[in-house]
Protein backbone atom coordinates (compact mmCIF):
# COMPACT_ATOMS: atom_id res chain seq x y z
CA UNK A 1 0.00 0.00 0.00
CA UNK A 2 3.03 2.77 1.17
CA UNK A 3 4.89 1.51 -2.24
CA UNK A 4 1.51 2.46 -4.34
CA UNK A 5 1.27 5.61 -3.01
CA UNK A 6 4.60 6.58 -2.97
CA UNK A 7 4.50 5.89 -6.94
CA UNK A 8 1.47 7.27 -7.60
CA UNK A 9 2.82 10.93 -5.56
CA UNK A 10 5.76 10.58 -7.38
CA UNK A 11 4.15 10.24 -10.84
CA UNK A 12 2.08 13.59 -9.57
CA UNK A 13 5.11 15.52 -8.86
CA UNK A 14 6.53 14.13 -12.28
CA UNK A 15 3.68 15.41 -14.25
CA UNK A 16 3.66 18.41 -12.06
CA UNK A 17 7.23 19.11 -12.78
CA UNK A 18 6.72 18.54 -16.84
CA UNK A 19 3.99 20.79 -17.40
CA UNK A 20 6.09 23.87 -15.23
CA UNK A 21 8.96 22.92 -17.36
CA UNK A 22 6.89 22.20 -20.84
CA UNK A 23 5.07 25.92 -20.02
CA UNK A 24 8.04 27.71 -19.33
CA UNK A 25 9.87 26.51 -22.17
CA UNK A 26 6.85 27.75 -24.18
CA UNK A 27 6.87 30.68 -22.48
CA UNK A 28 10.19 31.33 -23.50
CA UNK A 29 9.69 30.35 -26.84
CA UNK A 30 7.45 33.60 -27.41
CA UNK A 31 8.75 36.98 -28.88
CA UNK A 32 10.72 38.90 -26.80
CA UNK A 33 12.19 36.26 -24.49
CA UNK A 34 16.38 37.98 -24.87
CA UNK A 35 17.25 41.77 -25.67
CA UNK A 36 16.16 42.89 -29.02
CA UNK A 37 18.88 45.01 -31.54
CA UNK A 38 17.70 48.07 -33.23
CA UNK A 39 19.93 49.25 -35.83
CA UNK A 40 20.07 52.98 -35.98
CA UNK A 41 21.49 54.17 -38.82
CA UNK A 42 23.18 57.65 -37.85
CA UNK A 43 25.28 58.63 -34.98
CA UNK A 44 23.50 59.15 -31.57
CA UNK A 45 22.11 62.94 -30.84
CA UNK A 46 20.16 63.07 -34.23
CA UNK A 47 16.41 63.05 -35.15
CA UNK A 48 15.98 59.07 -35.59
CA UNK A 49 17.46 58.87 -31.78
CA UNK A 50 14.98 61.53 -30.90
CA UNK A 51 12.25 58.47 -31.64
CA UNK A 52 14.27 55.39 -30.84
CA UNK A 53 15.36 55.78 -27.39
CA UNK A 54 12.65 57.02 -25.73
CA UNK A 55 10.95 53.95 -27.79
CA UNK A 56 13.42 51.62 -26.41
CA UNK A 57 13.22 52.80 -23.00
CA UNK A 58 9.01 52.27 -23.15
CA UNK A 59 9.62 49.23 -25.26
CA UNK A 60 11.77 47.54 -22.32
CA UNK A 61 9.56 48.83 -19.48
CA UNK A 62 6.49 47.15 -21.20
CA UNK A 63 8.24 44.04 -22.28
CA UNK A 64 10.94 43.55 -19.73
CA UNK A 65 13.07 42.85 -22.30
CA UNK A 66 16.13 45.41 -23.29
CA UNK A 67 15.41 47.15 -26.78
CA UNK A 68 19.56 47.81 -27.40
CA UNK A 69 20.33 50.89 -29.75
CA UNK A 70 23.18 50.30 -32.05
CA UNK A 71 23.77 53.14 -34.01
CA UNK A 72 25.72 52.66 -37.23
CA UNK A 73 26.05 55.93 -39.04
CA UNK A 74 27.56 56.59 -42.22
CA UNK A 75 26.78 57.22 -46.31
CA UNK A 76 23.34 58.70 -45.83
CA UNK A 77 21.88 56.24 -43.55
CA UNK A 78 22.95 53.52 -45.77
CA UNK A 79 25.76 51.34 -44.06
CA UNK A 80 23.26 50.96 -41.17
CA UNK A 81 20.88 49.69 -43.98
CA UNK A 82 23.31 47.27 -44.98
CA UNK A 83 24.06 45.94 -41.56
CA UNK A 84 20.47 45.25 -40.89
CA UNK A 85 19.81 43.72 -44.18
CA UNK A 86 22.49 41.11 -43.08
CA UNK A 87 20.68 40.29 -39.48
CA UNK A 88 18.95 37.08 -38.81
CA UNK A 89 15.53 36.72 -39.25
CA UNK A 90 14.20 35.50 -35.60
CA UNK A 91 12.99 39.05 -34.84
CA UNK A 92 15.86 39.66 -32.08
CA UNK A 93 17.66 42.33 -34.87
CA UNK A 94 15.17 45.50 -36.56
CA UNK A 95 16.30 48.50 -38.45
CA UNK A 96 15.11 51.47 -37.42
CA UNK A 97 14.96 53.42 -41.06
CA UNK A 98 13.03 56.02 -42.65
CA UNK A 99 12.56 58.90 -45.63
CA UNK A 100 16.94 58.60 -45.79
CA UNK A 101 16.31 55.41 -47.18
CA UNK A 102 13.19 55.70 -49.45
CA UNK A 103 15.60 58.57 -51.18
CA UNK A 104 18.47 56.39 -51.24
CA UNK A 105 17.96 53.60 -54.20
CA UNK A 106 17.94 56.68 -56.92
CA UNK A 107 20.83 58.65 -55.24
CA UNK A 108 23.27 55.82 -54.51
CA UNK A 109 24.22 53.70 -57.72
CA UNK A 110 25.46 50.53 -56.07
CA UNK A 111 23.68 49.52 -52.71
CA UNK A 112 24.29 46.47 -51.47
CA UNK A 113 20.47 46.01 -50.15
CA UNK A 114 17.10 46.27 -51.42
CA UNK A 115 14.66 48.13 -48.88
CA UNK A 116 11.74 46.36 -50.70
CA UNK A 117 13.60 42.91 -51.21
CA UNK A 118 15.55 42.47 -47.96
CA UNK A 119 13.14 43.81 -45.28
CA UNK A 120 9.87 43.22 -44.64
CA UNK A 121 7.85 46.30 -43.84
CA UNK A 122 6.31 46.42 -40.11
CA UNK A 123 5.29 49.58 -39.22
CA UNK A 124 5.22 53.51 -39.50
CA UNK A 125 6.79 54.73 -36.24
CA UNK A 126 6.67 59.01 -36.64
CA UNK A 127 5.66 61.49 -39.14
CA UNK A 128 7.18 64.81 -38.28
CA UNK A 129 7.59 68.11 -40.74
CA UNK A 130 11.02 69.59 -42.20
CA UNK A 131 12.32 72.56 -40.62
CA UNK A 132 14.53 75.41 -41.84
CA UNK A 133 16.68 76.04 -39.07
CA UNK A 134 19.58 79.01 -38.68
CA UNK A 135 22.26 80.36 -36.76
CA UNK A 136 20.48 83.33 -35.26
CA UNK A 137 24.30 84.73 -34.68
CA UNK A 138 25.60 83.94 -37.91
CA UNK A 139 22.17 84.56 -40.08
CA UNK A 140 20.78 87.90 -38.98
CA UNK A 141 17.36 87.70 -41.29
CA UNK A 142 14.51 86.85 -38.84
CA UNK A 143 12.42 86.40 -41.77
CA UNK A 144 12.21 82.73 -44.28
CA UNK A 145 11.56 85.61 -47.01
CA UNK A 146 14.39 87.53 -46.23
CA UNK A 147 16.92 84.71 -46.02
CA UNK A 148 16.01 83.81 -49.33
CA UNK A 149 16.41 87.96 -50.57
CA UNK A 150 19.55 87.63 -48.98
CA UNK A 151 20.57 84.10 -50.57
CA UNK A 152 19.58 85.54 -54.04
CA UNK A 153 21.80 88.56 -54.06
CA UNK A 154 24.78 86.78 -52.89
CA UNK A 155 24.50 83.25 -54.33
CA UNK A 156 27.54 80.13 -53.20
CA UNK A 157 27.92 82.77 -50.06
CA UNK A 158 25.53 81.02 -47.86
CA UNK A 159 25.88 76.98 -47.01
CA UNK A 160 23.57 74.30 -45.43
CA UNK A 161 24.38 71.24 -43.37
CA UNK A 162 22.98 67.88 -43.83
CA UNK A 163 23.20 64.93 -42.47
CA UNK A 164 24.71 62.92 -45.48
CA UNK A 165 24.28 63.15 -49.45
CA UNK A 166 21.25 61.49 -50.43
CA UNK A 167 19.15 62.27 -46.93
CA UNK A 168 16.69 64.28 -46.59
CA UNK A 169 18.12 67.17 -45.41
CA UNK A 170 19.95 67.20 -48.24
CA UNK A 171 17.32 66.58 -50.86
CA UNK A 172 14.77 69.18 -48.71
CA UNK A 173 17.54 71.81 -49.64
CA UNK A 174 17.83 70.97 -53.11
CA UNK A 175 14.28 71.03 -53.02
CA UNK A 176 14.43 74.51 -51.65
CA UNK A 177 16.79 75.83 -54.14
CA UNK A 178 15.21 74.61 -57.02
CA UNK A 179 11.99 76.61 -55.59
CA UNK A 180 13.27 79.44 -54.25
CA UNK A 181 16.25 80.18 -57.52
CA UNK A 182 19.07 80.32 -54.57
CA UNK A 183 22.37 78.60 -54.57
CA UNK A 184 23.14 77.56 -51.39
CA UNK A 185 26.64 75.52 -51.21
CA UNK A 186 25.84 71.74 -49.81
CA UNK A 187 28.13 70.69 -46.74
CA UNK A 188 27.23 66.73 -46.15
CA UNK A 189 28.05 65.60 -42.28
CA UNK A 190 27.91 61.87 -41.00
CA UNK A 191 24.34 62.31 -39.35
CA UNK A 192 21.77 65.24 -38.11
CA UNK A 193 23.24 64.79 -34.68
CA UNK A 194 26.74 66.35 -35.82
CA UNK A 195 24.73 68.80 -38.28
CA UNK A 196 23.49 70.37 -35.24
CA UNK A 197 26.48 70.54 -33.60
CA UNK A 198 28.41 72.49 -35.89
CA UNK A 199 24.98 74.37 -36.95
CA UNK A 200 24.82 75.79 -33.07
CA UNK A 201 28.43 76.38 -33.25
CA UNK A 202 27.75 78.65 -36.13
CA UNK A 203 30.18 76.87 -38.57
CA UNK A 204 27.11 76.28 -41.59
CA UNK A 205 24.38 78.67 -42.01
CA UNK A 206 21.23 76.96 -42.45
CA UNK A 207 20.11 73.43 -42.18
CA UNK A 208 16.61 71.94 -43.59
CA UNK A 209 16.18 69.46 -40.62
CA UNK A 210 13.54 66.87 -39.11
CA UNK A 211 11.56 68.69 -36.74
CA UNK A 212 12.54 65.88 -34.15
CA UNK A 213 16.22 66.59 -33.73
CA UNK A 214 15.67 70.40 -34.02
CA UNK A 215 12.97 70.81 -31.76
CA UNK A 216 14.73 71.06 -28.36
CA UNK A 217 17.52 73.31 -29.67
CA UNK A 218 14.95 75.48 -30.89
CA UNK A 219 13.15 75.62 -27.52
CA UNK A 220 16.53 76.32 -26.08
CA UNK A 221 17.43 79.37 -28.31
CA UNK A 222 20.43 77.56 -29.46
CA UNK A 223 19.04 77.54 -33.81
CA UNK A 224 16.02 79.48 -34.76
CA UNK A 225 13.32 78.04 -37.09
CA UNK A 226 12.58 80.07 -40.19
CA UNK A 227 9.84 77.92 -41.68
CA UNK A 228 7.81 74.50 -41.68
CA UNK A 229 7.43 72.53 -44.47
CA UNK A 230 4.33 71.65 -45.68
CA UNK A 231 0.30 73.50 -45.76
CA UNK A 232 0.08 74.12 -41.82
CA UNK A 233 1.72 75.52 -38.60
CA UNK A 234 3.15 72.71 -36.35
CA UNK A 235 0.78 72.57 -33.29
CA UNK A 236 3.97 72.57 -31.27
CA UNK A 237 5.78 75.46 -33.15
CA UNK A 238 2.55 77.62 -33.62
CA UNK A 239 4.22 80.99 -34.75
CA UNK A 240 6.60 79.44 -36.93
CA UNK A 241 4.58 79.77 -40.60
CA UNK A 242 4.69 77.03 -42.54
CA UNK A 243 5.66 76.91 -46.71
CA UNK A 244 2.37 77.76 -48.10
CA UNK A 245 2.34 81.18 -46.17
CA UNK A 246 5.37 82.41 -47.54
CA UNK A 247 4.66 81.80 -51.10
CA UNK A 248 6.11 78.22 -51.08
CA UNK A 249 3.04 76.10 -51.09
CA UNK A 250 5.25 72.76 -52.94
CA UNK A 251 7.31 72.52 -50.13
CA UNK A 252 6.22 69.97 -48.47
CA UNK A 253 9.04 67.23 -46.53
CA UNK A 254 8.35 65.24 -44.07
CA UNK A 255 10.67 63.29 -42.22
CA UNK A 256 9.22 60.13 -41.35
CA UNK A 257 10.48 56.90 -39.40
CA UNK A 258 9.73 53.10 -39.86
CA UNK A 259 10.30 50.31 -38.64
CA UNK A 260 11.45 47.01 -40.32
CA UNK A 261 12.52 43.50 -40.02
CA UNK A 262 14.91 40.88 -42.22
CA UNK A 263 13.12 39.22 -44.69
CA UNK A 264 12.17 35.69 -43.54
CA UNK A 265 11.32 37.06 -40.13
CA UNK A 266 8.22 34.50 -39.04
CA UNK A 267 4.49 36.12 -39.53
CA UNK A 268 3.68 35.58 -35.75
CA UNK A 269 6.55 37.45 -34.68
CA UNK A 270 5.93 40.60 -36.93
CA UNK A 271 2.82 40.46 -35.46
CA UNK A 272 4.16 40.48 -32.10
CA UNK A 273 6.25 42.99 -32.94
CA UNK A 274 3.93 45.36 -34.15
CA UNK A 275 1.65 44.32 -31.11
CA UNK A 276 4.43 45.19 -28.72
CA UNK A 277 5.11 48.46 -30.64
CA UNK A 278 1.78 49.70 -30.66
CA UNK A 279 1.76 48.98 -26.90
CA UNK A 280 4.44 51.56 -26.24
CA UNK A 281 3.37 54.12 -28.87
CA UNK A 282 0.20 54.11 -26.89
CA UNK A 283 1.68 55.16 -23.99
CA UNK A 284 0.96 58.99 -22.30
CA UNK A 285 4.76 59.09 -21.93
CA UNK A 286 5.88 58.74 -25.37
CA UNK A 287 2.44 60.31 -27.13
CA UNK A 288 4.30 63.23 -24.68
CA UNK A 289 7.23 62.80 -26.45
CA UNK A 290 6.50 62.77 -29.85
CA UNK A 291 4.21 66.27 -29.16
CA UNK A 292 6.94 67.89 -28.56
CA UNK A 293 9.25 66.78 -31.31
CA UNK A 294 6.23 67.64 -33.73
CA UNK A 295 5.13 64.26 -34.68
CA UNK A 296 1.85 62.43 -34.86
CA UNK A 297 1.46 59.01 -34.11
CA UNK A 298 0.70 56.91 -37.37
CA UNK A 299 -1.66 54.13 -37.68
CA UNK A 300 0.01 52.75 -40.49
CA UNK A 301 1.55 48.97 -40.47
CA UNK A 302 2.53 45.39 -42.66
CA UNK A 303 1.29 45.87 -46.42
CA UNK A 304 -0.17 49.03 -45.80
CA UNK A 305 3.20 50.28 -44.60
CA UNK A 306 4.82 48.70 -47.27
CA UNK A 307 2.60 50.52 -50.21
CA UNK A 308 3.67 53.93 -48.34
CA UNK A 309 7.38 53.26 -48.32
CA UNK A 310 6.75 52.56 -52.27
CA UNK A 311 5.34 55.36 -53.06
CA UNK A 312 7.69 57.52 -51.21
CA UNK A 313 10.30 55.69 -53.10
CA UNK A 314 8.95 56.87 -56.49
CA UNK A 315 8.46 60.47 -55.46
CA UNK A 316 11.77 60.97 -54.37
CA UNK A 317 13.51 59.69 -57.17
CA UNK A 318 11.33 62.19 -58.97
CA UNK A 319 12.50 65.43 -57.13
CA UNK A 320 16.28 63.51 -57.26
CA UNK A 321 16.04 63.72 -61.30
CA UNK A 322 14.63 66.98 -61.28
CA UNK A 323 17.07 68.41 -58.91
CA UNK A 324 20.03 66.73 -60.55
CA UNK A 325 21.23 66.03 -57.38
CA UNK A 326 24.45 63.95 -57.50
CA UNK A 327 26.56 62.65 -54.52
CA UNK A 328 29.45 64.36 -53.68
Amino acid sequence: MNHSFQRRDMLRLAAAAAAVLGGGAQAQSGWPSKPVTLVVPFPAGGGTDAFARPLSAQFSKGTGQTLVIDNRGGAGGTLGGSVASKLPADGYGLFMGGVHHAIAPSIYPKLDYDLEKDFVPLMLLANAPQVVVVNPKRVTQTTVQEFIAYAKRNPAKMNYGSAGAGTSHHLAGELFKQQTGTFITHIPYRGAGPMLQDLIAGNVDVCFDGLGSSSQHIKGGRIKALMMAGAKRNPAFPDVPCAAEVGLPDYNVTTWYGLWAPKGTPAEVQSRIIEDMKKSLATDELKTIWAANGSEIPNLTGTAYGGFVNAEIKRWAAVVKASGAKLE
